[in-house]
């Protein structure tokens, strides 16, 4: 859990936006940022975004659902959200666990992730829902 990025605070109820501010949400993070990582699965590692995650129940999108593209590919079970205008991508149901979304850290108003140190990488390319049984 990361309360504080650089000494800005992650809020209870943060903000998150898009470049050109067509989209909103609104993240229930009463933990702060939970379990931040990159992924270098074919998606992640082209995006290359630090993504938190949190329940499904704690997003609300205040405004801008109508500008949100989706994006799904290979096994069309990820849902990956992009602001349509300029294309920066917010936020994703996970195909690892469905019942959350992963969201872009770099989003969250106020927040740099590039001072979050030793953000760990998650083996997406060898993604265990790929492996035979």
């Amino acid at each position: 859990m990361i309360k504080s990025v650089g000494g800005v605070p992650v809020q209870p109820r943060h903000r998150l936006s898009c470049h050109c501010g067509a989209v909103v949400l609104e993240l229930h993070l009463p933990d702060g940022i939970v379990d931040p990582r990159r992924c270098n699965c074919s998606m992640c590692r082209r995006k290359s975004a630090v993504v938190g995650s949190v329940p499904l129940d704690a997003i609300r999108i205040v405004q801008g659902e109508d500008m949100l593209s989706l994006y799904q590919f290979n096994t069309r079970v990820a849902k990956h959200f992009f602001c349509s205008r300029c294309g920066i991508y917010t936020h994703h149901q996970r195909r690892s666990r469905p019942d959350q979304y992963g969201y872009n850290v770099g989003c969250l108003e106020g927040i740099d992730p590039f001072l979050i140190e030793n953000v760990p990488v998650s083996d997406g390319v060898h993604h265990p829902a790929d492996r035979k049984t």
